[in-house]
């Protein structure tokens, strides 16, 4: 009797040792999904970098040695947790391109921040605000004239501010609606703000050109009140070819609300390798505050009958084939 209950005894010891491990080994696991994924970060980004060289030596259909580098980089951090919903991207981009013996000229240049705080409202609808930054590194000019500078670092730079509601099932598509919005045209250059440049009131002067004494400085901020929506949506069309589109609009309440200022960036991205993609992006800009002066070949401006430099607004478009290295890392893989 007493060699049965030693080892019923014996019995109960291992079994509560062992059930009380495989508890021990759950919590543990739970704790490090808790520690990885409940928290509600996501966290990663791309990197890109593509270059193409043309090398030409003796050809006879004749041509120029070129060359070109694009860079991209990207990084999002975004939290979502019950209610709360964080959004933040910021994307800065780089490209030079050479022509035979001329000097490098830039082909991209963007600084893009944007971050958007949600409190969800009801189903898929969340109360949001966000802040959108938009800017550039370095200076451009009315190519092939490189002698006259029409932008520069933080001329112009955009910001708009915006409170809203927004339509988010899920995470690859958001239409933000914002009938509240302030968006603010900066021009650090005094040289472009005297001009007017981006939408901003232009120098004042004694006579009727830059050359006489100048009255009073040229503003180097707009402010606007309007209406502003964001639409994005991404999909991956298959598991090496995806797409994604951002549409902005806004229209200024107080001056003109029917010329809608346009924003619409849009990628498709083809999956080679592991580190090596094809993409092929679209740019398109319409900003009624922004005239552009219609050039020649030479970069010398166009006159009308009555020679006066033909300016207005236009709508502007880029696009860009490439093919090179990507890296991804964080919650991007």
């Amino acid at each position: 009797m007493i060699k049965i209950n030693s080892l019923m005894l014996m019995a109960c010891l291992v079994f509560s040792t062992v059930s009380y491990a495989q508890v021990t080994d759950k919590e543990k696991a739970l704790k490090s999904k808790s520690a990885d994924t409940l928290d509600g970060w996501k966290t990663g980004g791309i990197m890109n970098v593509n270059f193409s060289q043309v090398s030409l030596n003796n050809w006879a259909a004749g041509g120029q040695n070129s060359t070109s580098i694009n860079s991209l980089f990207s990084l999002f951090a975004n939290y979502k947790k019950n209610n709360d919903s964080w959004e933040n991207y910021l994307d800065l981009g780089y490209g030079l391109v050479k022509q035979g013996d001329e000097g490098y000229i830039k082909s991209d240049d963007r600084i893009d921040f944007t971050s958007k705080y949600g409190r969800k409202a009801a189903e898929d609808f969340y109360y949001a605000a966000l802040l959108n930054f938009r800017s550039q590194f370095t200076g451009g000019y009315n190519y092939p004239n490189d002698s006259v500078k029409i932008s520069d670092f933080f001329a112009p730079a955009y910001a708009v501010g915006a409170i809203g509601m927004d339509y988010k099932p899920n995470d690859k598509f958001s239409l933000f609606l914002a009938p509240l919005t302030a968006k603010t045209t900066f021009v650090g250059s005094q040289m472009l703000a005297d001009q007017g440049a981006f939408g901003v009131e232009a120098a004042k002067y004694a006579g009727d050109n830059p050359d006489s004494t100048k009255l009073k400085d040229g503003e180097n901020i707009r402010v606007e009140l309007g209406g502003y929506l964001r639409f994005m949506y991404q999909v991956d069309i298959t598991e090496d070819i995806s797409f994604k589109t951002n549409l902005n609009l806004f229209s200024n309440y107080l001056e003109k609300p029917q010329n809608i200022d346009i924003g619409w960036d849009n990628l498709l991205s083809l999956k080679v390798n592991n580190f090596i993609t094809a993409s092929v992006s679209t740019s398109l800009i319409y900003d009624d505050d922004i005239s552009i002066i219609e050039s020649k070949s030479d970069g010398s401006p166009k006159l009308d009958s009555e020679g006066n430099k033909i300016a207005g607004p236009r709508t502007q478009f880029k696009y860009v084939i490439a093919v090179g290295f990507q890296y991804k890392f964080g919650a991007a893989k």
